[in-house]
């Protein structure tokens, strides 16, 4: 983009520098200069314009890299002003190339995209992105080069799938009816968006061989499966991954670097060929405050693979909630 000042008669397609206010005519920053316009200065006495020549208008560049980074389920807004707002399409999960987005917005200081949090759930209509030219127009070789590090979309939404849920309680004295009855509801509240919905809910003793059993019995019924234990899961050899496994199911990860949701157990167990998830809920899942098992339960319900890594990564931006003016933080009496 060039900006120079030049006759009006020269300045037909031009933008507009700068607003002209002269003898009655109003003539805002940022328009592009038509024929009607002429005729306006003309009328006005106005000799001489300061414009921007254009490569490519500042819509139309941001059109154009919006609809590059677009992928599955995502719904492209028309631009205005140099920016493109993109808003997901269906429910689900906000799936973000993060290396795409840093290359692009690498690429050149004119040229930017800001997304929501990766993995964040998302409602249809919510808008998930947006892509922001910053002056009037950027040259197309720049433009080009921005796009060439999303030949594959760099955001999309995984729609989430209405998955059949198992529900495991187990029982010591001292817990409740009322407290698995809340529990239960704030699951249910959970599973809204997803469309998603308890088929079972059991509930058996605090041992190895009952909640084996009771493993077993609501494993071909569901697609997930959650363990809500009476006493929270202290290692792996605690009763509720050690049933998992008399069960013929495996663990593959205990704990995560999420606070609330330290002591989340993920596993799996097979049903004739069919993988069944499993997660062990952390005592905060009772609460319907964000916490790490909600992270974890909505890419299942998206149908997103979810590995050992990917727990262990979850730690930057994992600390969920904070009290300031607590002497020191997490104290012992915290329901992680």
């Amino acid at each position: 983009m060039k900006f120079a000042q030049v006759a009006i008669e020269q300045s037909e397609g031009g933008i507009a520098v700068h607003s002209i206010r002269q003898n009655g005519l109003v003539l805002k920053k940022g328009r592009r200069v038509s024929a009607d316009d002429l005729n306006a200065m003309r009328a006005a006495g106005v000799k001489q314009i300061t414009i921007a020549q254009l490569d490519i208008g500042e819509d139309d560049a941001a059109q154009r890299l919006a609809q590059a980074c677009a992928g599955a389920h995502v719904r492209i807004e028309p631009p205005f002003t140099g920016r493109s707002n993109l808003y997901a399409h269906v429910n689900g999960v906000l799936v973000v190339d993060e290396d795409k987005i840093n290359a692009v917005n690498e690429t050149d200081e004119r040229i930017t995209i800001a997304t929501l949090r990766p993995w964040q759930a998302v409602v249809e209509g919510e808008m998930i992105g947006t892509v922001k030219i910053i002056p009037y127009a950027v040259e197309e070789t720049v433009l080009d080069a921005a796009i060439a590090h999303v030949h594959a979309p760099a955001l999309r939404i995984a729609p989430f799938a209405p998955k059949r849920i198992g529900v495991i309680s187990t029982m010591l004295p001292g817990l409740k009816p009322s407290t698995i009855t809340k529990t239960l509801r704030v699951l249910e509240e959970r599973l809204q968006p997803a469309g998603a919905r308890i088929v079972k809910e059991i509930r058996t003793g605090h041992d190895n061989e009952a909640l084996a059993q009771a493993i077993k019995a609501l494993t071909p019924l569901c697609d997930i499966l959650v363990i809500f234990g009476a006493s929270a899961i202290a290692d792996r050899r605690d009763v509720i991954p050690a049933a998992l496994e008399q069960a013929g199911g495996a663990v593959v990860h205990f704990g995560m670097p999420v606070d609330p949701g330290n002591l989340l157990l993920f596993g799996r167990i097979d049903d004739t060929g069919r993988r069944v998830e499993v997660l062990g809920a952390p005592g905060c899942a009772r609460s319907p405050k964000l916490n790490g098992f909600d992270w974890v339960l909505q890419r299942l319900l998206a149908g997103i693979d979810v590995s050992a890594r990917d727990i262990k990564r979850m730690g930057a931006g994992g600390l969920l909630m904070e009290i300031v003016a607590r002497g020191q933080l997490r104290e012992p009496s915290h329901d992680n």
